[in-house]
């Protein structure tokens, strides 16, 4: 099969620096590719090829609409195409949800992605459920400092349970703060790379960014806040009851959580698997489950996620 490019240009912006992009594109379909004068030739399978070339097609729109392509943007996009979806791929070109304090833009990488940043704008309350690496977390976040930036809530409440790993918090140096710092930290991380230290900083001081363990919101409402609770699988029942009766007049509110990493002793129900059980359908409020499909850091964390689904779902036949 051969398709014409319009310039050398195109071919540098599809394949990227020394070709790392035709390798992904040649492993994801069994194909081979190399460039000849204008044409473009894919050698293989008739029907591998011709999904090669509608793939080199709508990535090479996608870069014509200044759209990023790199590795995991084309293995997402050999994905649909398998399944026959690839122009639904159209869904999340330029939906930018949020620009960083460095200019980078935020945007959704996937269809599952984009479903949960449709649902966080929807409604006041979204659960969203799925493994390691899917955007959970930084996607929230995001959207939490778009709506303090908008003035649609006066702050933002961060919140995670210190589910206790071979220390006892009261063994641990330090005041409270400093014993339950290393829970919340990679809260810290999100936010520093989306707004800033300094603006974090700023805004910590004036009580409008609030980062706390679970067991700090009892006895609390959180009236116009956007709130997020994140690792909730590692919430009891109780836990996670508590924290969703806090919420008040004119608040947003977020919950994740990977159902495959509970930390809790063993025979303990995870509060937000009782959640999604028991709240699926009560109007207004939002459960997304995203998958393998949508983990958008390093490739090898997608296999990761697709090794422990098959290990964990012959495991459960077995017993």
């Amino acid at each position: 099969m051969q398709l014409t490019l319009e310039n050398m240009e195109s071919y540098l912006s599809l394949f990227g620096m020394n070709d790392r992009n035709v390798a992904v594109l040649e492993q994801e379909l069994n194909v081979m590719i190399s460039l000849r004068g204008q044409e473009l030739n894919i050698q293989g399978d008739q029907e591998d090829a011709e999904l090669a070339g509608q793939v080199i097609e709508k990535l090479i729109q996608m870069l014509s609409r200044g759209e990023i392509v790199d590795p995991s943007r084309i293995r997402y996009a050999v994905a649909l195409a398998r399944e026959g979806r690839l122009q639904d791929i159209e869904e999340i070109f330029g939906d930018v949800v949020a620009i960083t304090h460095r200019g980078r833009r935020i945007q959704c990488k996937t269809l599952g992605q984009r479903e949960y940043v449709n649902a966080m704008r929807q409604g006041e309350l979204t659960i969203a459920v799925g493994p390691a690496g899917t955007g959970k977390t930084y996607l929230a976040m995001a959207m939490a400092v778009v709506a303090l930036k908008n003035k649609e809530v006066e702050r933002i409440v961060l919140t995670r349970p210190a589910v206790e790993a071979g220390e006892r918090l009261g063994f641990l140096p330090g005041d409270m703060t400093q014993k339950v710092d290393p829970y919340l930290r990679p809260l810290y991380d999100a936010l520093y790379e989306i707004m800033g230290v300094e603006s974090y900083q700023r805004l910590q001081e004036r009580g409008t960014l609030e980062v706390a363990p679970l067991a700090f919101m009892r006895g609390r409402t959180l009236a116009d806040a956007f709130i997020i609770l994140d690792e909730a699988q590692n919430t009891t029942p109780e836990q996670m009851k508590m924290f969703l009766t806090r919420l008040g007049a004119s608040s947003r509110c977020i919950v994740t959580g990977d159902l495959s990493q509970v930390d809790l002793p063993k025979g303990r129900k995870s509060g937000l698997a009782e959640a999604v059980e028991v709240l699926r359908d009560v109007p207004g409020i939002h459960i997304v489950e995203l998958t393998a499909q949508d983990v958008v850091r390093h490739e090898l964390v997608q296999r990761i996620v697709r090794a422990y689904e098959a290990y964990e779902a012959k495991e459960g036949k077995t017993e």
